[in-house]
């Protein structure tokens, strides 16, 4: 019996697997990979490939261009609290990790000498999550922006008539976004051992689904998947009663997902760096203020002295 043989992927299968795929985080342990075995993956030699990217990045970047046309979006976005020489990284799933997601436009909103790191991969659960605290650490960023939890409420033997069961149930989903907060926020530049960082720490919940669109997409059905709202609410609901800032996508997002109901279109993107940068822009007015007052303060008793005068004439501090 011969086998058939395979048919490529359609161009536009392709284009979504370059989009959302990134085998040079999944098979890091290879060590780096070369471009053209990278293009090789996705069955494209390395032009088309590095196209492709090209054209992902510009759409980002456009798509940030056309937000800063708004006179009001733009000073917002010039009061977001990240700053040149800071590095900023991202923990999330395929709605982070996504070519054009929200990390990537806001990638081309901030100046130039703020470092952006994607460790985002597609699928990721919060227990694989836990796994990238070694490459956190190393990284020592000193903001850390984290959307975690959709794939831990994938429901596994999902269809008609049976919910199916949580592939991360919500206890452990707690437990790892605790340990996530806990151990991750020990990394940044901004504190020491048992200093987590309150304010460098900021939680993005899980964006809305499409239940319908969800429960109908016909991958899903063959694979016995799925996905419920009320799940990812319990998720959203669980961050925003965190003391760290959580920025609540859900609303933003509604209705802009692609057909599987689950990821988001370019526009959800969109909306999501809308929501982040309106949500950040005050907090980035306020400690540029406390900034500026201790500079103040610091200046003030340069000039005026804050110790005390001796006898002798002499000013100690």
């Amino acid at each position: 019996m011969t086998s058939q043989p395979t048919a490529p992927p359609t161009p536009h299968l392709t284009e979504k697997l370059v989009r959302f795929q990134q085998p040079e985080k999944t098979l890091r342990y290879l060590g780096e990979l070369p471009e053209a075995r990278l293009a090789e993956l996705f069955g494209l030699d390395a032009d088309a490939y590095r196209a492709l990217l090209r054209d992902f990045d510009e759409q980002a970047r456009a798509t940030a261009a056309e937000l800063t046309k708004d006179a009001d979006f733009a000073d917002r976005a010039g009061r977001l609290p990240f700053r040149p020489g800071q590095r900023i990284v991202a923990l999330g799933e395929s709605t982070t990790a996504d070519r054009l997601s929200w990390f990537s436009i806001l990638r081309h909103l901030l100046p130039d000498g703020v470092e952006l790191v994607n460790l985002a991969v597609s699928g990721l659960t919060t227990s694989q999550a836990l796994a990238q605290l070694p490459q956190l650490s190393f990284l020592r960023p000193d903001w850390v922006l984290c959307m975690l939890g959709a794939n831990d409420a994938q429901r596994l033997g999902r269809g008609t008539g049976a919910p199916g069961t949580r592939l991360v149930s919500e206890a452990e989903t707690t437990r790892n976004l605790l340990a996530l907060r806990e151990l991750g926020g020990r990394t940044t530049r901004t504190g020491d051992a048992g200093d987590t960082a309150p304010d460098r720490w900021i939680w993005l919940t899980p964006s809305s689904i499409d239940q319908e669109r969800a429960d109908a997409y016909p991958h899903f059905r063959r694979a016995g998947i799925g996905w419920a709202s009320e799940d990812v609410d319990g998720v959203a609901d669980f961050l925003l009663g965190r003391p760290e800032r959580t920025v609540d996508t859900r609303q933003a997002t509604a209705g802009l997902q692609l057909d599987d109901g689950i990821h988001l279109t370019l526009e959800g993107q969109r909306a999501v760096a809308i929501t982040l940068v309106d949500a950040l822009a005050e907090s980035g007015t306020t400690a540029n203020r406390t900034e500026t007052e201790t500079r103040a303060e610091t200046e003030t008793g340069t000039r005026t002295g804050t110790g005390t005068e001796t006898g002798t004439g002499t000013r100690t501090s």
